[in-house]
């Protein structure tokens, strides 16, 4: 959710002169905050923006189970048949078209102390930079009593899968004011981000954390403050400061997703093939998802999330004139329109995935309540003001009981990253 607060600016944003479209961010209500605005025509398919995240960081979880990303930019490390093999659990299993695959092994670089991985020099360099020397761990990579350790280990012991958040997103941020030369400038930006009254910063981490909430998130400050602890930050480190450090991630943190499948995936559905070519490789990768179903479920990706602070003014609806994606196989986002939007006119995405928007305003409404802690008043939901109070589950129960089909398909599409 955006911001409470927030004076009228503009951006000219792009990456290497990618998507330059300019964007204005503007106080909206004091239920909305700030939202993004057009201020030229965006048509249809336009990249909007492409942005990097302040800080981002892997799912404990999902790296502790062998999804291997880039410690800094969350590539996916894998090479597409790696990754196949992993997902499906068969050893032998061969894709065609290997040229097809992106992943550069030669380019592969670890850290010299700790030996986590980056997918370049480059992101070596820039995580060094950054917050690395202060978070690098050297030779205790590998020893449950190291502080950073013990803290991980005390957050994957409360927060298991479908991961939303990680402590280490909180600890780059840390990580980034103690080694910045120009920390005001850090703790700036991250001040941009949403604020909650202490309530709702209760409810988020009760959320996060579960119903033993206040004795659980006491143990992580005291972990986090052991390994971390940095005077211009004080405050972070405090009962009341953590909380809403805390809050601030579960709110602001957006999910990404690497996979080096789907990047061949893509690039598969891109060949120019003869039409019996062409059925045969749409049939391998049909059944190659059903595989991956079968043996992994629903965790296909490299997943992790970030702060970022143009994506973070974006409102949401339930009808949105914009997407996120990351397509770059990395912790680069994309916003890109889906439709014309005109001067003046609010860019939203959506906090809900596509199966989500099709349940019922109640069921809608009830989700963006418990994970955001605000209700939805887009023309979707003001259009459907009068349908009754009843959840997409309670809707499907009554169809079940009247004998409906079971009929469903396999769901294998793959998350769009």
């Amino acid at each position: 959710m955006a911001a409470s607060t927030c004076d009228v600016f503009s951006f000219c944003v792009g990456v290497a002169g990618r998507a330059r479209v300019s964007v204005e961010v503007r106080f909206v209500s004091s239920a909305k905050g700030k939202g993004l605005f057009a201020t030229q025509l965006i048509r249809k398919g336009e990249t909007i923006f492409v942005e990097r995240p302040l800080v981002a960081a892997q799912f404990l979880w999902n790296a502790l189970y062998r999804y291997r990303a880039c410690d800094h930019c969350l590539r996916a490390l894998e090479k597409a048949e790696e990754n196949a093999q992993r997902l499906t659990g068969k050893p032998g299993q061969v894709l065609p078209h290997p040229e097809l695959c992106t992943v550069r092994k030669d380019l592969h670089q670890n850290c010299p102390h700790c030996q986590v991985m980056y997918c370049s020099a480059e992101c070596r360099l820039a995580a060094t930079e950054q917050y690395h020397q202060v978070l690098c761990p050297g030779p205790s990579q590998d020893d449950p009593l190291h502080p950073l350790n013990k803290l991980q280990e005390a957050w994957r012991s409360v927060h298991y899968p479908p991961e939303t958040a990680s402590i280490m997103l909180m600890a780059r941020m840390v990580a980034t004011v103690k080694q910045a030369k120009d920390k005001d400038r850090w703790i700036r930006l991250f001040s941009q981000f949403c604020n909650k009254t202490a309530n709702e910063e209760e409810e988020i981490v009760h959320k996060l954390l579960g119903d033993k909430f206040k004795g659980q998130l006491e143990l992580l400050r005291r972990l986090f403050t052991e390994a971390l602890y940095e005077e211009a930050v004080s405050q972070w480190f405090t009962p009341d400061g953590f909380r809403s450090l805390f809050a601030l991630v579960g709110t602001n943190g957006q999910g990404i997703g690497t996979s080096s499948l789907s990047q061949w995936v893509h690039a598969c559905d891109a060949l120019e093939l003869k039409p019996q070519d062409r059925e045969q490789l749409d049939i391998f990768i049909d059944q190659l998802y059903k595989d991956i179903e079968a043996a992994t479920g629903e965790f296909l990706n490299c997943e992790g999330s970030g702060l970022f602070v143009l994506q973070s003014c974006c409102n949401h609806s339930c009808v949105p004139n914009a997407e996120t994606s990351f397509p770059e196989n990395n912790f680069l986002l994309h916003v890109t329109a889906l439709e014309d939007i005109k001067p003046g006119e609010e860019i939203c995405i959506s906090y809900l995935d596509c199966c989500q928007r099709e349940r019922s305003r109640h069921s809608r409404h009830k989700i963006l309540r418990e994970n955001y802690l605000f209700v939805c008043s887009c023309p979707k939901c003001l259009a459907e003001a009068d349908e009754p109070n009843v959840t997409s589950e309670e809707e499907e129960e009554e169809e079940e009981e009247e004998g409906e089909p079971e009929d469903a398909e396999l769901g294998d599409e793959m998350t769009d990253v």
